[in-house]
């Protein structure tokens, strides 16, 4: 089947619920059994990792099963876990896979909250890890160790947006006994393949494009079948689990995310190519302009970009990016993305393994509303930016 096809079909099972079309949201913690060989039965499905056993809420529902099981066919893994946020399901796929004594290696440009846990928390526990560029390719065997047990890969990231070799990291990790874990919110499952590609373990905020609509929080790990049982294990440990109205609301819009996709793909290079001809910018970050430093590497891997790209200005002001973000009335200020709305945010990375002399610069989400509007407003806002540089330089 097509992929479209496969979205609207993956993990629906009408027959199990009178012929509803939507996996009913199942709000239980307490799962009965009617005889004492029914609960041994299910004990016993449930240790066999058979899909849909359980015999607690905390193991996940059939509103959980049916969004695991479509989001493990569409990236193309073993299976799927869920999670309260995508944070979440980053640092328990990272705790399952290290101990005391191991290395990791992870880029530069990973979201930093998943740095910071490696540096805070894991560190603290013995876990060494090494920032790398994120652009050094195959070039990343120099830095392996023989107790490297991770590489850590997330392209493009999302505030910098350097494309990964991820097939040629995933090659030199797989020689030296490594795991490739990848953050793939960016690509999402339709944009992306990591299992293809070489990952080991998948990642995605389902927060962002998954749900789609800004209304709920959710993380999802799928991995490939030698993994899973640490994956696994480590879930269920750590007392990890999602609840069922955010899956819910997820599974609903998993089934819209492929025409979101496009929408959100079509409308951000209109307004990132309208960018680049702006007299202000300096830059813009957009992996599926030919301009950027990556494209052939996200031409060869990727079969689509998503909505969030950023902008590098030429040299202004605080107060005249200020004026100009605050003019802005289509573009909310926000950290997330990946919902219909569209947003802004001045950031600067953190860097330790590669320089980044990018400001100021403002990461864009475009969201849903017609491009033309969205750049109508932009133009708002860069005539507020040059009105506040016109008043500072007659100051």
């Amino acid at each position: 089947m097509k992929e479209n096809t496969r979205l609207v079909l993956a993990g629906r099972h009408p027959e199990q619920f009178a012929g509803v079309v939507n996996t009913p949201v199942f709000r239980g913690s307490t799962i009965l059994s009617r005889t004492m060989a029914e609960w041994e039965d299910r004990k016993k499905r449930r240790s066999r990792d058979e899909h849909g056993a359980t015999t607690y809420g905390r193991f996940g529902t059939p509103t959980h099963h049916a969004l695991q099981e479509a989001l493990a066919e569409l990236e193309g893994g073993h299976r799927s876990l869920l999670f309260p946020s995508g944070l979440a399901a980053g640092i328990t796929a990272l705790t399952a896979l290290l101990k005391a004594g191991d290395h990791v290696l992870m880029t530069d440009s990973a979201y930093s909250p998943t740095r910071t846990f490696l540096l805070r928390v894991l560190g603290r526990f013995g876990v060494e890890t090494t920032i790398y560029d994120p652009t050094i390719g195959a070039g990343i065997e120099a830095l392996m160790q023989p107790n490297t047990r991770v590489v850590y890969v997330e392209s493009p990231g999302s505030e910098t947006f350097e494309i990964q070799d991820v097939p040629a990291i995933a090659a030199v990790a797989h020689k030296h006994g490594a795991r490739v874990v990848m953050d793939n919110t960016w690509g999402t499952p339709l944009f992306f393949k990591p299992f293809a590609h070489g990952v080991d373990v998948s990642i995605q905020a389902a927060t962002k494009y998954i749900v789609g609509h800004s209304d709920a929080m959710l993380g999802v790990v799928t991995c490939n079948e030698e993994v899973w049982p640490q994956i696994k294990a480590t879930s269920q440990d750590l007392g990890q689990t999602a609840g069922p109205d955010d899956v819910y609301l997820a599974l609903r819009g998993l089934r819209t995310m492929a025409v979101r996709l496009q929408q959100h793909q079509a409308a951000g290079l209109l307004v990132a190519q309208w960018l680049q001809q702006r007299p202000e910018v300096e830059s813009v970050l957009h992996p599926a302009l030919p301009s950027h430093p990556g494209h052939a590497l996200w031409k060869r891997d990727f079969t689509g970009a998503c909505g969030l790209f950023a902008v590098i200005l030429k040299p202004c002001s605080r107060a005249a990016l200020e004026a100009m973000v605050d003019e802005l009335a289509l573009f909310g200020i926000g950290v997330s993305w990946g919902g219909y709305e569209s947003l802004v945010i001045p950031f600067t990375p953190e860097r330790t393994a590669s320089p980044w002399a990018g400001a100021p610069a403002l990461r864009l989400h475009i969201g849903l509303e017609d491009p033309e509007d969205l750049i109508a407003d932009l133009e708002r806002g860069f005539a507020a930016l040059a009105q506040t540089q016109a008043k500072e330089s007659a100051a």
